[in-house]
This record gives C-alpha cells, sequence and structure tokens, in this order.
C-alpha cells in the first residue's frame, strides 16, 4: 500500500482505500489515513471540478453531437432518422432515414459527413454521442480516421447530450407531430425542409437569437420606418412551418 501511495502521490486516503478493496484487502478508512499519516504521507491536495455544461461551453467550436430517432409512416412502418448538430452554431445536418439502420448504413452515414465538413473547411475534433446499439464499430472507425474523437455519455443520462435533445424535441413538437408521414421519401423532403427553415430562418437562444447560416440583421433605429414596415409571410410544408421576412 505504502509503494501505491509512493507511485501516486496525489491519489489521496479514498483512492488507496478502493484499490484495497479491488484487491480483496478489507480495510477502515480510518486505518489506511493512519498508516498514510504515520508514514509521513500528506492528504492529496483539493482539485478544481469543472462541470460537463462548462466543458461543453469550452470546447464547443470543436464539438459535434448526434442521436438516432424514431417516426411513424401511416401504414405503422417505423422509420429511424440520423441528425448531427454542431455545439457551438447549432447547424443541424439530417444524415438520412432508413427502416433498417444496418452497420453499412450507419457508416455510410459518417463518411458523408465527413466528407460534407472537408468540403465546407470545417473541422471537429469530438463527436458525442449515447451507447445505442444501433452505432456500430465503423462509425466510430470512420470518425477516428477524421481525427474526431467519439465521446460516449452515460448511460440513461440524456442531459450529457442535451442540446441534441432539445433539437429532437423541437422537430416533434414542429414538424413530425403535425404532419402524417406517408413514406420514407416524404420524411426526408420533410426533414429537408425543417433543416432548412431551422438553419436559415428559425432563431436560437443558445446563439444570442441569431441562426446557424445567417446572420442577424441590423436593427431598424429609424421611427417612421418602424411604422411602414411590410413583413411578408412564406410558409414551407404546406402551412407547417412559416417565416417572415420584410418586404424588399
Amino acid at each position: 500500500m505504502l509503494r501505491l501511495a509512493r507511485e501516486n502521490p496525489a491519489w489521496g486516503y479514498r483512492r488507496i482505500h478502493g484499490e484495497l478493496l479491488v484487491l480483496g484487502i478489507k480495510v477502515a478508512a480510518s486505518t489506511v489515513r493512519q498508516i498514510l499519516k504515520d508514514a509521513g504521507f500528506d492528504p492529496a491536495p483539493q482539485r478544481t471540478t469543472t462541470t460537463w455544461s462548462a466543458c461543453l461551453r469550452s470546447q464547443a467550436d470543436a464539438l459535434l453531437a448526434c442521436d438516432f430517432f424514431e417516426t411513424y409512416t401511416l401504414s405503422g412502418t417505423r422509420l429511424y432518422v440520423l441528425a448531427v448538430i454542431q455545439h457551438a452554431s447549432r447547424r443541424i445536418r439530417v444524415l438520412g432515414a432508413t427502416a433498417h439502420p444496418t452497420a453499412s448504413w450507419v457508416a455510410q452515414a459518417a463518411r458523408n459527413l465527413v466528407m460534407d465538413l472537408e468540403d465546407e473547411g470545417q473541422h471537429a475534433r469530438f463527436l458525442i454521442r449515447d451507447r445505442d446499439g444501433k452505432f456500430p464499430a465503423p462509425f466510430d472507425a470512420v470518425l477516428a480516421d477524421a481525427s474526431i474523437q467519439v465521446v460516449l455519455s452515460g448511460i440513461r443520462i440524456p442531459r450529457m447530450n442535451a442540446i441534441m435533445e432539445r433539437w429532437i424535441r423541437s422537430c416533434r413538437r414542429e414538424l413530425l407531430d403535425r404532419t402524417l408521414i406517408w413514406n420514407r421519401p416524404h420524411l426526408l423532403h420533410a426533414l429537408r425542409e425543417y433543416e432548412k427553415y431551422y438553419n436559415t430562418h428559425r432563431p436560437h437562444q443558445g446563439i444570442a437569437n441569431a441562426r446557424p447560416l445567417r446572420t442577424l440583421p441590423p436593427a431598424v433605429t429609424d421611427q417612421a420606418a418602424l411604422t411602414r414596415l411590410d413583413i411578408r409571410q412564406r410558409q414551407r410544408l404546406g402551412g407547417i412551418l412559416n417565416e417572415y421576412q420584410h418586404a424588399a
């Protein structure tokens, strides 16, 4: 035990105690503390802890997050949708939808993501995903070849992937819960329209009410101009989604 303490002086009493339990040696924490004290080992210094949310904010520019979610067609067919979101900009990418998320399909979706990032000159270091069995080993391998490290969220801890989970909730509430999906092509069409709406028009509080692919327009300060505002409405998907813009 003293050898462990000398090799790892910052472990502290609790870590040494845990190592002894792993070795099958039952000993009280007070005994470990007394032995280390008699041997002249001071307690490990207190470390500053970083919360998960603070870590995400500090690494936002290099972070991606992805997840699967399910939806159903009118015939009862269950379809799985795979989407990826960028933490810093909140840009969403719908990678595809399928009734059978095989290993080859998911790996190809990862390749498409990597190629899209390369074409746009963007680079990511980490991708957060859950421990769903629909993510095969080739999925992680494709990302690793692109120098993107996969970070697994904790078991039954959706808050570790909160931004992705929040987007899925928005997609359901604003689109899927209000749409009757005929088949897979219809679902992909609806998701592409929502992707454009989300990335180019819908404001996001997490990025100061900006939009992922468009900056905020300049504020109108002229009172006379405010009284003559001409707002035009543009409908997407037959009025399920509505966009509002100043008339030219």
